[in-house]
């Protein structure tokens, strides 16, 4: 049974569509990634869902309830934002009983579950700081935790991570799937980060000029895109059109013998999938990085650039000119949407 259930909804910013006729169903204890280039509506949807923007048309429903309507503050929703939005007047424990407050818990049961709430994050020696005396990922911690311990029928979060760096990245990821499984709370979680929405997701949802382009656990995306945008954004940077046994790119084709299901109108590889140093094909170094075991290569071919990879002791250079390959081996087919 649905959850959360968001039915036609359309969002617009001023006379400007931004999401039309979307509809999305999550299910209770759900972790749902919102996922998809700057624009593509998934910050307005999640911004309707929690009472900040009125839509337009549609319906949103809670736990059986319509809330499409209903005020921010009577939806019983709990926010992450990217900035933190931490009071920096209030101590990390005043931070995190804020909310508990505005619903009048009684003061025993604030200082217990504050109390549980900062050691599920590891923060109970730093309750009585001050939020600039805090590195970013303790702040985020912070957050965290003053949004779980209300206990919200819903946890929504908007770009959490993108403040902090690669290793914090990493580790909260983590902190933010474990308390997620751990107290069973439903999350909608925007990001335009893959790695996020793969480690993080039960399903990722990606979205392309205001609509669901496809939805579908982590490893059905990354594998088996369905269209050439959904591909180009999991990773497949090798996208070449499909004609009758043809690869079509710019300004040129080349052949193709091997066989693809009907209806393919684009063919699709990883850098990682296209083998330079042999092949049936020929292309002209353009750039070369090194990647520790492996180096990569940017391609001027017949049918436009093309990236792959060979080994890191591989000579070619800029201006040498090396085969590579293009077959079955990594390829996706892919149908126009």
């Amino acid at each position: 049974m649905s959850y959360l259930s968001l039915s036609h909804l359309h969002l617009r910013y001023g006379k400007a569509d931004a999401v039309r006729d979307l509809n999305l169903e999550v299910a209770e204890g759900e972790l749902i990634s919102l996922l998809g280039p700057s624009g593509c509506g998934k910050t307005t949807t999640m911004r309707s869902v929690a009472g900040l923007l009125e839509p337009a048309g549609g319906r949103i429903e809670l736990a059986g309830q319509d809330i499409t309507r209903r005020p921010a503050n009577h939806r019983d929703i709990g926010l992450v934002f990217q900035s933190y939005a931490l009071f920096p007047h209030l101590t990390v424990f005043e931070n995190v009983a804020f909310g508990l407050r505005l619903r009048r818990v009684t003061a025993p049961d604030i200082r217990a579950r504050v109390t549980g709430a900062l050691g599920s994050v590891g923060l109970s020696e730093y309750a009585a700081r001050f939020p600039a005396q805090l590195s970013g990922g303790q702040q985020q911690r912070v957050a965290l935790a003053r949004a779980f311990v209300i206990r919200p029928k819903l946890l929504l979060l908007d770009e959490p991570l993108s403040n902090l760096d690669a290793k914090l990245r990493l580790e909260m990821r983590v902190e933010i799937r474990r308390l997620q499984r751990e107290l069973g709370i439903t999350m909608l979680y925007v990001t335009h980060d893959q790695g996020e929405a793969l480690s993080l997701s039960d399903r990722i949802v990606i979205m392309r000029a205001g609509q669901i382009e496809q939805a579908g656990p982590p490893d059905e995306v990354w594998q088996r895109p369905r269209t050439p945008f959904v591909a180009s954004f999991m990773g497949y940077e090798n996208l070449l059109g499909y004609r009758a046994g043809t690869l079509v790119g710019e300004g040129g084709s080349l052949p193709f013998a091997y066989p693809v299901p009907p209806g393919t109108t684009a063919l699709g590889w990883r850098p990682d999938s296209v083998l330079v140093g042999s092949g049936a094909y020929s292309g002209r170094v353009l750039a070369r990085s090194y990647q520790g075991q492996q180096a990569e290569f940017l391609l001027a071919s017949a049918v436009g650039p093309i990236k792959g990879v060979a080994d890191a002791s591989a000579p070619w250079r800029e201006g040498h000119e090396v085969p590579f390959e293009l077959g079955p081996s990594g390829m996706v087919p892919l149908a126009e949407a």
